[in-house]
């Protein structure tokens, strides 16, 4: 199950972020969380199973329009699973008319689960 970010689990997403490439530095991932936190256009999404908490997926709302993803993650534990997937169809549900995009860093993977 796909649910918004709150402040309560800022330690889980910082790990789930950390996986990504470019998120590696801690001053990088505490910017990263702030800036999902104070801008309205940028949301953060962690993906649920049972009580575990094991994937992210977050993103930008440009416009009315479109949504470009720029994190994505999940817990290699849970890897080869389908999460991804699965968070990308959660997304696309929650927002039917938008479109949705990838950045550069996070478009292999988006491929991949769409």
């Amino acid at each position: 199950m796909l649910i918004r970010y709150k402040k309560t689990f800022e330690k889980i997403a910082m790990g789930l972020l950390s996986f990504m490439p470019n998120e590696k530095d801690i001053k990088k991932l505490q910017l990263t969380i702030r800036q999902y936190e104070s801008d309205e256009n940028w949301r953060l999404f962690l993906w649920k199973e049972d009580e575990d908490i094991i994937g992210l997926l977050g993103g930008i709302w440009m416009d009315e329009a479109t949504i470009i993803i720029h994190h994505i993650s999940v817990n290699p534990s849970h890897r080869s699973q389908g999460i991804g997937k699965n968070m990308v169809r959660a997304l696309k549900e929650l927002y039917p008319d938008k479109h949705i995009e990838a950045n550069e860093e996070t478009k292999d993977f988006f491929h991949k689960c769409i």
